[in-house]
């Protein structure tokens, strides 16, 4: 397989980084489920959860960068005990957030109240369903899943989520169960909408299709199943070199919950860390902007599940 670094055009043997105009923060691995995708191998009894002092760090450079977006992943993010105060924060300075849901997060003890939270701090929800079948969901999530994730939609439809004229937005990521490439999303998102409106009642707004990362607990799975070095020639027999100009990594940074500083939140799970001129690692406590824009990004092959195919990003695919 050819190294992801000789497939950048000669004249330009690096990605650069852009105008950043979206901060991605970790806010641990904390989750109530473990499911097999799960790059960054969250879980019920992880315990790494970003301290009150990082998540007052995120705030201040979110404040001075003047950054538009903030998006907040995990983990299950609504489990950390800061998540409200970050969201309230972030919404007091104008800016825009979203949050990276599963869906069934809603139905822990003590967070019935999270659609009205989301709903009073106009937050974009990017949801996990990985299929609209109860078989694949499960498969891939866990035993009742499923049916806890088409509750949580309807709740969300119910206050006014996904409505056509509504500005609350939820957007779904749908992911490949097995080791192969996502179909065409604009295809994929009509089967979805015509399947769950007419199974359930469901609404939203957008199919995200999202590739498959073979890092950390994915790469195990395939593994063990003997399918991991087929996968990764998959990706790298479907580079395509088009979507490199619209992959994630050029317009976003990604704190981890400790408080690094990262390209991607894949680049943070490989701990590959974004460092200064001395090679010392850069962490959000001291950032600035200018450390971090307009400079290059670290690749390797697993970059190649970003670039294969129409692409794949946090926001689904790259191109039609």
């Amino acid at each position: 397989m050819q190294p992801f670094a000789q497939r950048l055009q000669p004249n330009e043997n690096e990605l650069r980084r852009r105008a950043i105009d979206v901060l991605q923060v970790n806010l641990g691995r904390y989750c109530n489920l473990a499911c097999i995708h799960c790059h960054v191998e969250s879980g019920p009894t992880r315990k790494e959860m970003m301290s009150r002092e990082n998540v007052e760090a995120v705030l201040g450079f979110f404040a001075r960068s003047g950054i538009p977006t903030l998006d907040i992943t995990g983990g299950a993010p609504e489990l950390h005990p800061d998540f409200d105060f970050l969201v309230a924060a972030a919404r007091r300075l104008g800016r825009h957030v979203m949050d990276r849901c599963n869906l069934t997060v809603i139905f822990e003890s003590g967070k019935e109240y999270l659609p009205e939270f989301f709903k009073q701090h106009a937050v974009e929800l990017v949801c996990s369903l990985p299929c609209y079948s109860q078989e694949n969901v499960d498969k891939q999530r866990g035993k009742g899943t499923f049916d806890s994730s088409i509750r949580a939609l309807q709740r969300l439809n119910e206050i006014g989520y996904g409505q056509t004229g509504s500005d609350l937005v939820l957007n779904l990521v749908y992911n490949p169960v097995g080791p192969h490439l996502p179909p065409p999303q604009d295809k994929l998102e009509q089967d979805y909408k015509t399947i769950l409106h007419k199974q359930f009642g469901i609404a939203f707004n957008h199919l995200y299709c999202l590739t498959n990362m073979p890092i950390t607990r994915y790469a195990t799975h395939l593994k063990l199943r003997g399918e991991y070095e087929r996968y990764l020639e998959l990706l790298a027999s479907n580079f395509n070199g088009d979507t490199l100009e619209q992959v994630m990594c050029r317009n976003l940074i990604s704190i981890g919950w400790d408080g690094w500083v990262y390209d991607c939140d894949f680049n943070q799970m490989l701990d590959l860390p974004i460092t200064d001129a001395a090679g010392k690692r850069l962490n959000i406590s001291s950032l600035s902007l200018d450390q971090v824009a307009n400079r290059p990004i670290i690749v390797g092959d697993h970059c190649y599940a970003c670039t294969a195919g129409a692409g794949s990003s946090c926001g689904g695919a790259l191109i039609s």
